[in-house]
């Protein structure tokens, strides 16, 4: 039985809305079963009023076998599921410092944000950049496997991030600390950054 996934996927979602991090419908989250099966929020849900019921049940070929009919960016969460079988959650969420960052021209498609705290690395490692697309897009998957085929987080221009986890909770915990991190460099602004060393960024990784 999956009750016990539905009931964590319910928490986190609640969780992730009452951070701020998701707001009315955006954003969706997901998590492999045990059976290989995926459990992902619906279309149109708000994270905060989340239903264990209402979630769907996704095989990885994209075929639904239960809850209520799922998101359309629900596609490349399956996509690095099969590309990544160490994946077992994502955090796709538009949350705001991130997304505000996504909407900045010139940024390092290979290192979005340079490490300026170890806890940014410790829980994410690096923030590559893909280019825009549109919600629902195919390319999406595409270029997020690529750029996922290591490490654990993604920005997506003018639209968000993506983190993953082994767990839900290490997905959360990720993404929790890219929001902080983002947040933290507007804060600094135009402020000269002590940025971390090549050493130190090896050391910590």
């Amino acid at each position: 039985m999956d009750s016990e996934a539905r009931d964590i996927m319910v928490e986190y979602g609640q969780f992730l809305f009452q951070r701020g991090y998701a707001v009315g419908t955006a954003g969706n989250i997901s998590l492999k079963l045990a059976d290989g099966d995926i459990l992902a929020t619906p279309t149109n849900a708000c994270l905060g009023r989340l239903t264990a019921p209402a979630l769907a049940r996704v095989r990885l070929d994209g075929e639904q076998v239960s809850g209520e009919k799922m998101s359309k960016e629900i596609a490349f969460h399956l996509a690095l599921y099969r590309a990544r079988p160490d994946c077992g959650a994502v955090v796709h969420l538009h949350s705001t410092y991130l997304t505000a960052l996504s909407c900045l021209e010139n940024l390092n498609p290979e290192e979005a944000i340079k490490p300026f705290t170890p806890y940014f690395v410790m829980k994410t490692g690096r923030l590559p950049l893909i280019p825009y697309f549109r919600p629902g897009s195919p390319l999406i998957a595409e270029a997020l496997t690529e750029r996922l085929a290591s490490g654990s987080a993604c920005l997506m221009a003018n639209h968000g991030a993506v983190a993953l986890g082994k767990t839900l909770p290490e997905a959360v915990d990720a993404f929790e600390e890219l929001e902080e991190t983002a947040k933290l460099l507007f804060i600094l602004g135009n402020n000269p950054v002590r940025y971390l060393t090549a050493g130190e960024v090896a050391e910590l990784r």
